[in-house]
This record gives structure tokens, C-alpha cells and sequence, in this order.
């Protein structure tokens, strides 16, 4: 007993997170449905909105989870929005709800900052209302009930401790930075499809989609967890070759690159979630390497 209250394994005995605990923060968690759970209860136990657990595993409705199903949870509630020309910190607060300060602090924008075009914010507590999908930029028109999920606070266009001495692998042979820092700390590396993505750094592969669906914009992709508080997500990948649960080292091929998800080239989305991102120093349109 500890705090009046019963110690509960992180692992049950199939090595999977039978019962709950709580997320680290900044990180991203997956939670297998059991028998008798409903949306609500994991969303509480987890200090999210339905709406975010809906979006994040492009849930059609409440009831749509089964025993034994992976949900991915984020540790945060609210959406993303890929900003259009014209609109402001304000027009955004309309929209979705909340504040335009709100906004700026979460995404570390000043308030008289302009917003680019083609570049995504995150809005905290926001909701996506029909009107507001419409208006959003996240939701393909060939796939209207698809929704972005909501980063991890703080790691929109920044980065955290530096690892540079922990990764060991560059995620491509040979990779040009096609676009800096943005969205939830990554950057985009542009290969030819079918070119071998591999882990930058050793850690456990906890959540892999393989069925090339919109997939809140990352269509196929991976994420590690690297077991320093820091998680990797490799997106738009053409064909996934990695499994939850294994255990991988940098330089492991987990998967090629490839045109799922949101996009308009073949590319690799890098997110570093809780680490400076190592690629960000690259130089636009050159070689990137570590």
C-alpha cells in the first residue's frame, strides 16, 4: 500500500498494460480495451477528452472500441489545425473555442506573431465542431470523419533535453530536409519511396499503424518509446516492417518511405517528443545526417 492506495503493475502478466497508469507527461500511451470498458472511463482515467481518444484513433462513435483493441492516448485534450492564409490567433479562438493567448503560450507563439500558412498549431481544449472540421485543414475531403489529434503540450516548435549522444542512427541513408522544425518538434526528410527508414536510437516500438488510412495525417507510421522519457514517431510510411512490443536498436529498419497520410511528395515525418529533435540543425534543401 502506498499513499492508502494498492500498487498496480504497469504490465500485467501478457506484457501488456492491463491496468491503467498514468501517462508520462509529454509522452503518448496505448491502452488495451478489456471487457466492460467504455470510452468515458478510459478518457477520465486518463484526464482527456472522448473527443481527443475519438480523433486520435479515428473512433466513429463512442461505442466503437472491443476488447482487445489499442488505443492510442494523448496527454492532452484538444486538436490540431493546419493554419490557411488570413487567419489569426483570434479567428482561430472563434472557431474552436478558447483564447488567442491560450493559443500563443501552448504553441510558444508571441501574441503579435503572423501565422504561416501550411504550418499547424495546436489548439488546447479546442473542439471540432462540423463547421470547424470544414474550416480546419486537417480532414481530407475523400475522408470527412478523420480528425487530427492533439500534440503533447510543449512540444509544438521546441525541443527538450539534448540526446545527441543517444541517437546512433540516421533514420535515412540519404535524406534532404525539405521542411525545418514544425508541428509537434518534427521535421521532414524527403527520400524516394521504398527508401529503408530506421530507428535513430534503442527503445520499444509501442504503437504501429499498417492500414494506410488518413490516420490524423500520419497514415502508416511507428512510434518508440526509448525509455528516457522520449518517444520517436516515424509517419507516412509506404510499408511498416516493425511490431508493437519489439524491442529495436538505432539502425533497425522499421519500414519505408512512402505517401500515406496527408502529404503531397514521399517523405518521412520525424517527431522527437521530449528531446531536441537532432535533424533540426540540418539546412533546408541539403543532406541531413547527425
Amino acid at each position: 500500500m502506498v499513499s492508502q492506495g494498492a500498487l498496480m503493475a504497469q504490465e500485467g502478466p501478457n506484457g501488456t498494460p492491463d491496468t491503467y497508469a498514468a501517462p508520462k507527461s509529454n509522452t503518448i500511451s496505448t491502452y488495451i480495451v478489456r471487457d466492460g470498458d467504455t470510452l468515458s472511463e478510459i478518457a477520465a482515467q486518463y484526464g482527456v477528452s472522448q473527443n481527443t481518444i475519438l480523433w486520435a484513433n479515428n473512433l466513429k462513435s463512442v461505442t466503437d472500441i472491443h476488447p482487445g483493441d489499442t488505443l492510442l492516448i494523448l496527454p492532452v485534450s484538444g486538436i490540431k489545425h493546419v493554419v490557411k492564409s488570413g487567419e489569426t490567433l483570434a479567428s482561430l479562438a472563434k472557431t474552436y473555442g478558447g483564447t488567442a493567448d491560450d493559443i500563443a503560450s501552448f504553441n510558444g507563439l508571441d501574441d503579435g506573431d503572423a501565422l504561416v500558412a501550411g504550418s499547424s498549431v495546436i489548439i488546447p481544449g479546442g473542439e471540432a465542431t462540423a463547421s470547424a472540421a470544414a474550416s480546419s485543414g486537417t480532414v481530407k475531403k475523400s475522408s470527412s470523419s478523420a480528425k487530427s489529434p492533439a500534440a503533447p503540450k510543449g512540444l509544438a516548435g521546441m525541443g527538450g533535453k539534448d540526446l545527441s549522444s543517444f541517437w546512433t542512427s540516421n533514420p535515412l541513408a540519404h535524406a534532404i530536409l525539405t521542411q525545418g522544425i514544425h508541428d509537434t518538434n518534427a521535421v521532414d526528410l524527403g527520400s524516394p519511396v521504398g527508401s529503408s527508414i530506421r530507428a535513430i536510437g534503442p527503445g520499444k516500438v509501442i504503437f504501429v499503424s499498417t492500414n494506410g488510412s488518413y490516420n490524423h495525417g500520419w497514415g502508416n507510421d511507428v512510434i518508440i518509446d526509448h525509455g528516457n522519457g522520449v518517444q520517436t514517431l516515424y509517419a507516412h510510411m509506404s510499408t511498416v516492417s516493425a511490431t508493437v512490443g519489439q524491442t529495436v536498436s538505432g539502425g533497425t529498419v522499421i519500414g519505408a518511405v512512402g505517401m500515406t497520410g496527408d502529404t503531397t511528395g514521399p517523405h518521412l515525418h520525424l517527431e522527437v517528443r521530449g528531446a531536441i529533435n537532432p535533424f533540426g540543425k540540418c539546412g533546408l534543401r541539403t543532406l541531413c545526417t547527425l
